[in-house]
């Protein structure tokens, strides 16, 4: 198989697209599979303007796994990232079951092909919410993973335990769980960016469509948190920052520099950011007011989380490096330029 053959799964999304990337520009020749659930084909047509390099993609759902077994048997790779899940917090607290029928059985499809196919490395999507409301901050990757506080932060659990299991059981296979914090921002270029379907579940998009008047007002979601300004507390990395952490975790497995079959890094800047800096940062930085109110809390929010990337840093080599307030201008940027705002 390939070693510089790469399958993204959903890659066509906002971190997918910004990871296909990535990859390219390191070399890598990328595979994409995308059902364009919660993404766009234009995505793929911004990583062909950047990169000057039309990924092979492929039209499919990973819960099929006839579809996605002829994705193995057509293409050349010997690596995986799986991104193929949905991530919205209060979307899963009212649809649990189709939260864990799509993203438990996308992981557990290609992890099956991977070992009928002979093929070695798996990078998996995971996140800080596997954290929960932890007792210490910030949170290394030793910290105690607190019972899920909503369905899709269980998902995210369940797996890591299965990709833990699976290396555990199968010698010829290789994982990293990446514990992505909040990622933010678009490609500097605005050629790609976050671009979700209907209202927003994540801030900084609800904050650049508020700005762009597609929203009337910005929602901040409870005020009264134990925190310095009652907002809750999060670790916001710039999207480009956590591409790069993919190919890393991919080189690492590929060049056989890993520690263990399956290995676990935080992917974040390690700076605690308030809800209200974050918007106060984002007017500072495109020199604009924005019109918001603070609302009830959500079901599922944590009150705060924060990486300790030390492990990231020292053993992949990695380490955020965007300033944020360059991030939240790539935000306004990519917006911009997909509502045509001059």
């Amino acid at each position: 198989m390939s070693r510089r053959g790469v399958l993204v799964a959903g890659g066509a999304g906002y971190i997918g697209s910004h990871t296909t990337v990535e990859l390219i520009e390191a070399g890598y020749e990328v595979i994409v599979v995308d059902n364009f659930s919660n993404s766009d084909a234009s995505s793929l047509e911004g990583v062909a303007k950047i990169t000057g390099v039309k990924p092979i993609f492929v039209e499919a759902d990973c819960c099929d796994k006839e579809a996605m077994r002829k994705v193995f048997e057509e293409y050349d790779f010997d690596s995986v990232i799986h991104f193929a899940a949905f991530k919205a917090v209060g979307e899963s607290v009212a649809e649990p079951l189709k939260y864990y029928r799509n993203n438990l059985l996308s992981f557990v499809n290609i992890l099956e092909l991977m070992v009928e196919y002979g093929r070695h490395n798996v990078v998996f999507s995971s996140s800080a919410t596997v954290y929960g409301d932890a007792d210490v901050l910030p949170v290394t990757e030793l910290t105690p993973r607190k019972p899920a506080t909503s369905p899709y932060g269980n998902t995210k659990q369940m797996s890591e335990d299965i990709l833990r299991d699976m290396t555990t059981a199968t010698e010829t296979l290789n994982g990293i769980a990446l514990r992505y914090f909040n990622p933010i921002g678009a490609h500097p270029s605005a050629q790609i960016g976050e671009l979700p379907r209907g209202v927003p579940n994540n801030l900084v998009p609800y904050i650049t469509q508020t700005a762009a008047g597609i929203r009337e007002c910005l929602s901040i979601f409870g005020g009264d948190y134990p925190t310095p300004d009652g907002s809750c507390l999060r670790d916001y990395i710039d999207v480009v920052d956590l591409a790069k952490a993919h190919v890393v975790a991919i080189n690492r497995m590929v060049e056989g520099r890993s520690k263990s079959r399956y290995e676990v890094f935080n992917i974040g800047t390690g700076s605690p950011v308030s809800v209200f800096e974050l918007v106060r940062g984002f007017e500072q930085a495109n020199n604009l007011k924005l019109n918001y109110k603070v609302a009830a809390r959500r079901a599922g929010d944590v009150t705060a989380v924060w990486a300790d990337t030390t492990l990231a840093n020292e053993e992949l080599g990695w380490r955020a490096e965007r300033e944020l307030c360059d991030t939240l201008r790539s935000a306004w940027e990519w917006e911009k330029n997909v509502r045509r705002i001059k």
